[in-house]
């Protein structure tokens, strides 16, 4: 039961919006938030205001190791015996078939805390915005091996080495406070740009040098590493006198409201990024657009605390195969692997700032104006995230009808996978807009549970990004003028 009720509460989370600023299905839509895509673009309205927490709820999860389905039983009751990658009748090579060379888990969030944007009366190409933000975003990327290792069992790889040195683990926390304008050139070209300011609360990442595990004749494991784990957040590391850690504690900082306060509205970590976009009128039909987005760096200077784990690491060798025997628990296998690492690790002498940099991202659109409320729109989106490039081509179908229905419908060709099938719609009432979009919609659900109640599911699905929220909206232009600049 809490097994379930715990996978439900991360889909929920993950399906509705609890983000990055991408998403394929807003770039085409008459939205205050295109400008996140773009900041050349700009919204039909001459004024939008976002409240806090309203305005913007927004949820990303990028992911190419699995399914849903790999994480839930078809039928019968769903727990902790019965998720399928801990039963010994879990299908591991049609699992490991489906792996790549590098497969990672990336969750996302954003909250709009404000929002302001203006196209004032005197300058009426001119358009102004502010935008402030919470983000929190996480990452795991394992090579392919990691999984043989974990799954295929150690009496099958007696002898072998692997390099795992592609291994990486980090979690940020920051809040961003934007501000930019677009402006017409001339009648054809329009430009845009953000300067964000960035403030780092709380991160955690990985540097791996050189990763090289070794499985043993007796079936151990020797772990060569050269790894580096640098912290800044409210805790603390105790270490003996040769720096091998004892303990971690998290300080008291959180048993008062003022302090936590503090801690969240802490400006030490302080970084830069910044946007730049274009828009460019081809025919009276056709526009063509261009954007690097999500461009920055924070610099981390406060509660910093750096870990060092370099040499030789002894493990104990337990795999998943010791689980499907029976020989032993999950909960042995994850502790032995966490007091290896924990001995591994020392504290190093020299605390110093580090840098952490946000993933850029580079889209290249095209629109096509059928007429003046209905048009088609191919996008192409590329991230470079961690020395690795990412790579989304959208085709969409889109409805704009004066300042009332925005909406769009589009399919993503991306992950992986050829079956993303997204859906956008703003609705405005008086100064009321509403709005939800999203990236991807599961087309196939499965039932699971047992006795105590069935819950529907998503069947197939690895990539998910979801937008929802409400702006406050106030006076009119068309539609057309987003994209055809004024004459």
């Amino acid at each position: 039961m809490k097994t379930k009720i715990i996978l439900s509460a991360v889909f929920i989370l993950f399906a509705t919006g609890a983000a990055s600023q991408n998403s394929q299905v807003l770039y085409f839509m008459d939205l205050p938030q295109n400008h996140l895509v773009n900041p050349a673009f700009r919204p039909s309205n001459r004024v939008y205001v976002g409240l806090p927490g309203l305005t913007g709820v927004n949820a990303s999860l990028k992911n190419n190791m699995f399914n849903f389905s790999d994480l839930l039983p078809e039928k019968g009751e769903t727990n902790d015996s019965e998720v399928p990658f801990l039963n010994k009748d879990f299908d591991t090579e049609g699992f490991m078939s489906r792996l790549k060379n590098i497969n990672y888990f990336e969750p996302e969030g954003t909250v709009q805390l404000l929002g302001i944007g203006i196209s004032p009366d005197k300058y009426k190409d001119l358009y102004i915005f502010l935008d402030v933000n919470e983000h929190v975003s996480a990452g795991i990327m394992l090579p392919r091996d990691f999984f043989r290792l974990t799954f295929e069992g150690n009496q099958d790889l007696a002898g072998q080495s692997f390099d795992l040195s592609n291994t990486r683990v980090n979690a940020l926390y920051y809040r961003e406070i934007g501000i930019g304008a677009s402006k017409n050139i001339n009648p054809r070209l329009r430009v845009g740009g953000k300067v964000r300011l960035l403030f780092g609360v709380a991160s955690a990442g990985l540097s791996n040098k050189g990763l090289n595990l070794t499985v043993n004749n007796d079936y151990t494991n020797t772990l060569e590493a050269d790894m580096s784990l640098d912290i800044s957040g409210p805790l603390s590391v105790v270490a003996d006198a040769d720096g091998i850690i004892e303990d971690v504690v998290f300080d008291d900082r959180f048993n008062d409201a003022t302090d936590v306060i503090s801690f969240l509205g802490n400006t030490k970590n302080a970084g830069f990024g910044v946007d730049l976009g274009a828009s460019f009128v081809v025919t009276d039909r056709l526009t063509v657009s261009a954007s690097i987005t999500d461009a920055g760096f924070i610099k981390w200077k406060s509660d910093v605390t750096s870990l060092k784990a370099r040499g030789t690491i002894e493990l104990s060798g337990l795999d998943l195969q010791d689980v499907y025997n029976e020989t032993a628990t999950l909960e042995d296998v994850a502790g032995s692997l966490i007091d290896s690492l924990r001995n591994a690790f020392v504290l190093a002498n020299e605390v110093k700032q580090f840098t952490t940099r946000i993933p850029a991202g580079l889209a290249v659109g095209g629109r096509y104006d059928l007429n003046d409320k209905f048009s088609l729109g191919l996008l192409s989106y590329t991230q470079i995230s961690d020395k690795q490039i990412r790579e989304a081509l959208t085709v969409s179908g889109n409805m704009n009808i004066g300042n009332i229905l925005t909406t769009t419908l589009a399919y993503t060709a991306c992950n992986h996978r050829y079956d993303n099938i997204g859906l956008g719609f703003g609705v405005r009432g008086s100064v009321f807009q509403f709005y939800f979009l999203c990236d991807k919609i599961p087309l196939l659900w499965k039932r699971s549970g047992g006795s105590d109640g069935e819950i529907f599911l998503p069947a197939r699905w690895n990539t998910l990004h979801a937008r929802v929220g409400m702006n406050l909206v106030f006076g009119n232009k068309t539609a057309r003028s987003t994209y055809l600049l004024e004459q």
